[in-house]
């Protein structure tokens, strides 16, 4: 408690036996109750009440100011011995006294309203639980409730000594209150450094990502530039082309004909050469052909001076030259159609047939031909040859259905090649009576 030495002497009550509350006996010098309905003063309040309601109600900043400007100046005493003064100056009537008085009227004047309907101790009373829950509560202010319910009229000996017990052990409830914030304040500076030198090393490994990817998106911005710039040349290169081709078509009008021409010109060039490896084959073919009849006439020749008669051993001998050594005698003088093949193979056919003695006459079976023509070079042939497998379908049914009405001898033929058409023809020469070769 505060040093009272310098407090007026205290006159008991004349009361027999009265409570101790905060450590004090109730048995205290007290200002009684006014009848009327003026506020008591501070001077006028219990002793005990002056300690709580300048350590309470009062800023300390606030406290030494008055007390500076009331007593003319102020040594630099500590806070606790200010505290002391002040309550020793406020236990008269004096200027410090005044001044606290008029700076608490002015400071919770409004609270100071609400009390005024209050016309007894117990809405009194009341008034000041509902006050106390709510600042415990956080949701009131305690200085203020304290200030007008000690000096309001009805506050009566018992009330204000439940009213300054009450606020003696919230000041310990506080106190403890405010060690465990200290401990929960040491706790969350702690955890508020850590916290910083976290976020210290988060900030740190933001700031090199950051650059990182600043680094990432300069390169990637100087290769969109780059490829923005090839793509603007590569544009240009190509108008530029675009125009000169332009040029070019508009200086040769006829450049286009000319390609398709040049086109065309490789085209049968390439046929061309297909066209020459096959005469050569061709022409080793028949070479191969010559000498082996050649050798077969000379062994027939041999065995015929010989008088020998050996039909079992020329029997194979037969089947290998009978095409060469008879069928150009029974072709002589015939006109061949060979219909269909590829165009290509005709100087082939030609070649081979006419070695025969035969005439040679072709038809395309109405690829560029005119198939209206096709009637007319079949009533002109002796034998049809039919390239079943490069012919129309309408050619085929129409050489076909000819054949058959005028009992002209056909041969299919499946694969436009030259050993195809030589068996053909062997098959012809052998098949046919001798009497009717000339008359195919």
């Amino acid at each position: 408690m505060c040093d009272t030495r310098s407090a007026p002497p205290v006159v008991a009550l004349p009361q027999a036996s009265q409570p101790v509350i905060g450590g004090v006996s109730s048995a205290n010098t007290a200002v009684p109750v006014a009848a009327g309905s003026r506020r008591r003063r501070l001077w006028e309040l219990e002793g005990h009440a002056f300690c709580p309601i300048i350590g309470v109600c009062l800023p300390l900043p606030l406290l030494r100011r008055l007390t500076a400007k009331a007593l003319g100046t102020v040594p630099a005493h500590s806070d606790y011995e200010v505290h002391c003064m002040a309550v020793t100056e406020c236990r008269r009537r004096s200027p410090l006294a005044d001044a606290v008085q008029k700076d608490l009227d002015q400071r919770y004047a409004l609270v100071i309203r609400a009390t005024q309907p209050l016309k007894s101790t117990e809405a009194l009373a009341r008034w000041w639980d509902d006050c106390r829950d709510r600042a415990h509560e956080g949701r009131a202010d305690l200085a203020s409730a304290l200030w007008a319910a000690l000096t309001h009229p009805r506050c009566d000996y018992l009330l204000e000594q439940r009213i300054l017990g009450e606020v003696h052990m919230l000041q310990h409830q506080v106190g403890t209150a405010t060690r465990a914030d200290l401990s929960r304040l040491e706790a969350l500076q702690e955890e508020n450094a850590i916290l910083a030198r976290e976020l210290a090393g988060a900030q740190q490994r933001s700031q090199q990502q950051a650059r990182h990817f600043g680094a990432q998106l300069e390169a990637q911005e100087a290769s969109a530039l780059r490829m923005r710039a090839e793509l603007i040349q590569a544009q240009t290169r190509l108008q530029q082309l675009q125009e000169a081709n332009d040029s070019l078509h508009a200086a040769s009008p006829h450049l286009p004909e000319r390609q398709a021409l040049a086109q065309r010109n490789r085209e049968l060039q390439e046929e061309l050469r297909q066209t020459r490896l096959e005469l050569r084959e061709t022409r080793e073919h028949r070479e191969q052909e010559r000498e082996r009849a050649d050798r077969a006439e000379h062994a027939l020749a041999l065995a015929l001076a010989a008088g020998v008669d050996q039909p079992a051993k020329t029997g194979s001998l037969g089947e290998t030259t009978r095409s060469e050594a008879h069928l150009p005698t029974r072709l002589e003088g015939c006109a061949v159609l060979c219909v269909g093949g590829r165009q290509a193979s005709v100087p082939v056919y030609r070649e081979l047939i006419e070695h025969r003695g035969a005439r040679f006459l072709h038809h395309d079976g109405g690829t560029e031909d005119n198939s209206s023509q096709l009637d007319a070079t079949l009533a002109a042939a002796d034998l049809v040859i039919c390239q079943s497998g490069c012919i129309s379908h309408n050619a085929y049914w129409r050489v076909k259905d000819h054949c058959k009405r005028t009992g002209k001898r056909c041969v299919f033929v499946d694969q436009p090649s030259r050993s195809a058409l030589e068996r053909a023809l062997g098959d012809i020469g052998w098949e046919m009576p001798p009497e009717t070769a000339r008359g195919v």
